[in-house]
Parts: C-alpha cells; sequence; structure tokens
C-alpha cells in the first residue's frame, strides 16, 4: 500500500503572507508621507518670506530667514505665551504622574471593598466629554478664586486625563512581580517606602509612555484655557497662536505664524523623539496583562 503525502501548504502561506507585508508596508509608507510632509513643509516655509510662500510654496527658500523666528517669539509675545505652557504643563504632568500612579497601586494591588467600583469610576469618567462640564467648571473655578490663574489651570489639566493615567497605570502594575514587593516589606519597608523606592522605579516605562499621552494632550490644549485663563498676561501657546492667527486682519504674516507653530511643535516632537523606546515598552508591558490580577499584598501597619 502506497502512503500519500498531504499536501504541503508552506509556499502558499508564504506567497500569502509576502502579499499582506507589501500592503500593510504601503499602507504604513503613504501614511508617513501625509504625516510627515504637512511638517516638513511648515518648517521650510517658516524659513522663507511671505511672497515666496505665496507664490513658490513648494520651492526652498532663497536664505534662511530666522526673523520670522525672532519676530514670532518678540512681537507676537510667543516666548511668555511658551514659558507660561511650560509651566502649566510641567505642574500638570508631575501632578498627574504622582496621583494616577498611587490611585492605580492601590487599585492594581490591594483587595478591598469597593476595588472594582472605584476602578469603574475612573474608567467611567473616561467617557464623560469635558466640554459637558465647561459652565459648572467655570463657576467652581470663579468661585474658589481660582480663574484666570495658572494655578487653577494646573489644577484643571491635572484632573482631566486622570482617569486615563489610572486606567493605563493600573494594568501596568498589575504586571509587576509582587514577590519583589513581598521582599521590600518583610525587609522592613512601609508601604509607602515600596511604592516610591520599589515599585514606581520598575514602573518607569508606563510612567513615560502615559507622559507622553497626558503631555501631548495638555501641551496642545485649546479649549480649556479659553474658557478658564482669558489673561492677556498668562495664555498658553495655543492661545497665542490663535490670537496670532485672528490679529492679522487683512495682512497675513505667515512666515511669522508657520515659525510660531513649529515653536509649538518642536518641543512634542523632541519628547516623542527622546523617549519612543520607552513608549512601545510602556505600551507592550502594560497590555500583556491579560489574566486576573496578581495576588493582593499583605496588610501590613504603615510604618
Amino acid at each position: 500500500m502506497t502512503k500519500t503525502k498531504a499536501p504541503v501548504d508552506g509556499p502558499a502561506e508564504s506567497g500569502d503572507g509576502d502579499v499582506l507585508n507589501v500592503f500593510s508596508h504601503g499602507v504604513l509608507a503613504i501614511w508617513a508621507v501625509l504625516v510627515v510632509m504637512p511638517l516638513l513643509w511648515a518648517v521650510m516655509s517658516s524659513f522663507k518670506t511671505d511672497d515666496s510662500i505665496l507664490s513658490t510654496p513648494w520651492s526652498l527658500p532663497d536664505r534662511l530667514h530666522f526673523e520670522n523666528w525672532s519676530r514670532a517669539w518678540s512681537q507676537a509675545h510667543m516666548g511668555n505665551y511658551f514659558l507660561t505652557t511650560i509651566l502649566v504643563v510641567s505642574g500638570s504632568l508631575i501632578g498627574t504622574l504622582l496621583l494616577g500612579a498611587m490611585a492605580a497601586y492601590v487599585l492594581a494591588r490591594f483587595d478591598f471593598p469597593g476595588n472594582r467600583f472605584i476602578y469603574f469610576l475612573f474608567i467611567g469618567g473616561m467617557s464623560f466629554p469635558i466640554i459637558l462640564a465647561l459652565v459648572p467648571l467655570f463657576f467652581v473655578m470663579n468661585n474658589m478664586g481660582l480663574l484666570h490663574s495658572a494655578h487653577g489651570l494646573i489644577l484643571v489639566y491635572i484632573a482631566y486625563p486622570l482617569p486615563f493615567t489610572v486606567f493605563f497605570l493600573t494594568s501596568f502594575f498589575r504586571t509587576l512581580p509582587t514577590s519583589i514587593a513581598e521582599a521590600a516589606m518583610l525587609d522592613g519597608a512601609s508601604h509607602t517606602r515600596t511604592f516610591f523606592q520599589v515599585m514606581l522605579p520598575m514602573a518607569k516605562p508606563g510612567l513615560i509612555s502615559v507622559g507622553i499621552f497626558n503631555f501631548l494632550g495638555q501641551w496642545n490644549q485649546y479649549m480649556l484655557p479659553t474658557v478658564l485663563n482669558t489673561d492677556p498676561d498668562g495664555k498658553v501657546l495655543a492661545q497665542g497662536l490663535v490670537e496670532l492667527a485672528t490679529s492679522q486682519g487683512y495682512k497675513g504674516d505667515w512666515s511669522g505664524l508657520l515659525a510660531g507653530l513649529v515653536m509649538a511643535m518642536l518641543p512634542v516632537l523632541g519628547a516623542y523623539i527622546v523617549f519612543q523606546r520607552q513608549v512601545v515598552a510602556g505600551l507592550t508591558a502594560g497590555g500583556a496583562q491579560v489574566g486576573p490580577a496578581p495576588p493582593a499584598l499583605p496588610r501590613f501597619t504603615l510604618r
């Protein structure tokens, strides 16, 4: 009796995989061109004159007109807007990461009544549009005397990305090994010391990932400061760009506007380039938790 061999599907599957790879890489290449080309055009046009931008928009500048950048920085007060934005975003980012990490660590590592209820409350906060809270938020900030102030804007910036931060870091803390925290507690460390000196450094990739997302949203935020901060001397960068565009009237300073736009874009682009590996590592580790949560830590008394 002769044995018949089963057909081998290797070459066919390999061919289908090659076609799929070519298609996916082609889509990614098209998407990269659509994203990168406007950024390169904005950078190139920020060094050109207004006449050359309108007459030959795709040509290279005849020379680098750095006066566009200096004019946008000084005459359009982009320097003041830039410094205010750095102050507000830095304070809010530190507060969001600190509070979000503390809440996420407790929800991920400790078993107590109402744990899941509090966790789902944070998730529910992600589905609440911030535009619905603008009117009551305005009156609350006004009654507290925090309207048109940098510290009031920092508190609001801390509050609105906090649900996403807790949701992201809760999944990340569940992937960290429990044995290390238990070993620290057996050595006499309190819950506070274990969190700040052991678990928080281990969560660095997750903190960087969620920090980049929050930084992007807070740096480009326009709606909240427009409603809550109308002080001319305390405007953030997004408000400054809009004011620069609308205050020109019939005379368009396109070179200065594009120079200010590139100024606002460079910090975000630089932060992502520096921390891109940590962002990918944090997203991969945060999405690895698919099973049940790790066992809860023992309930020791805080020292």
